[in-house]
């Protein structure tokens, strides 16, 4: 059977509008009971086992390679930890004006997650740019955050906004972390089935987090917490998020020259450091804010599909730079063993799903 492809005419990726399903699925037939129960361990599961899969994909070799570019890691991890909380705290002046308290508590959180991994390869990859560099970039940012999102979060939002604790940060580091580092430790073994298999487990990654949105919006409809939002509303969410995407592309790119970084370098920073992760954003979400993860995690899933859509179109331009020779370029080589461990590098011409 041939494989179904998604028309090339359309704007949206096939993802988003699974996505957007499982949240209409969510409204109509919510789980509850001890439905929910299942649903809810169900998605832990997935994303430790999401996580696991990130671990064994990434070569240690990568790792350690990539530590040679610490210059355009610490650059990545300044926007995403510094840049883009600095971001989240001045829209607070929008309250009440375009945002209402709990969306504004959820673009703040968006502000705060680590980078993505995947697309930040993919996108990457079609603009010519210096694939290892994402992929170290993106890996590096998920497990700093790990940590990092929940202490920015507890001290940004803080009070009765989150339920920050110890006993939240060791669930994170349990789902997320160990799984990872699992992961890492059996590489070795299990490393080449994953190659072998990356299109079928790549089905796992994308089911993950459609499980997760399914767990939270189920969440949400019990709980009766959807009338805080008016159509007004969401579309000044979806304006704040437009600048603010708008203003991080612009800075990652223009400042990364200003700091002196090569073109390929620059794609790199761009990509990863403008990118908020949907995949390390929702179970910290769920953790953290319990049965309010639902309005929590709305203005990441909204800012998740404008980054694809953008980035898109920025990466494709990229790739026609006028300094753009038909080489491939440097490092290009070097980022061939990464092309097997994670599914989307090397293959531009997917549709990037995270």
């Amino acid at each position: 059977m041939k494989r179904l492809r998604w028309p090339s005419w359309m704007p949206i990726d096939p993802y988003i509008v699974l996505l957007l399903g499982t949240v209409g699925l969510a409204a109509l037939l919510p789980a509850r009971g001890t439905g929910a129960d299942v649903v809810s361990g169900a998605s832990t599961a997935a994303i430790a086992f999401l996580f696991f899969l990130y671990g064994a994909r990434l070569s240690t070799r990568e790792a350690l390679d990539g530590l040679r570019h610490w210059r355009l890691h610490i650059t990545v991890l300044a926007c995403t930890f510094i840049l883009f909380p600095v971001f989240g705290t001045a829209a607070r002046a929008l309250v009440p004006v375009l945002l209402t308290q709990p969306l504004y508590q959820g673009l703040l959180f968006l502000t705060l997650v680590p980078s993505t991994v995947q697309s930040s390869i993919a996108f990457t990859s079609i603009a010519r740019g210096n694939v290892p560099a994402a992929i170290c970039a993106g890996s590096f940012s998920s497990l700093v955050g790990i940590v990092l999102t929940p202490l920015l979060a507890a001290g940004l939002l803080g009070g009765d906004e989150v339920g920050f604790s110890t006993d939240s940060l060791v669930k994170i580091v349990l789902q997320l972390l160990v799984p990872f580092l699992a992961g890492q430790v059996l590489r070795r073994w299990i490393g080449g089935f994953i190659t072998r298999h990356k299109k079928v487990l790549g089905l796992v990654d994308r089911g993950s987090i459609l499980l997760v949105v399914y767990t939270a919006f189920s969440e949400g409809m019990n709980r009766g917490i959807w009338h805080q939002v008016s159509p007004v509303r969401l579309a000044g969410l979806l304006g704040v998020e437009a600048v603010l995407l708008a203003v991080m592309l612009t800075l990652t790119w223009y400042g990364a020259k200003a700091l002196g970084f090569g073109r390929e370098d620059r794609i790199a920073i761009q990509f990863a450091g403008s990118k908020k992760s949907l995949a390390a954003g929702l179970p910290m979400a769920s953790v953290l804010f319990g049965s309010h993860a639902s309005l929590a995690v709305l203005p990441l899933m909204l800012f998740h599909q404008m980054q694809l859509m953008v980035c898109a179109v920025i990466a494709k331009r990229r790739a026609r730079d006028p300094e753009v020779t038909g080489d491939a370029p440097e490092g290009a080589a070097d980022a061939s063993e990464g092309s097997a461990a994670h599914p989307v590098q090397g293959q531009p011409q997917d549709r990037v799903l995270r």
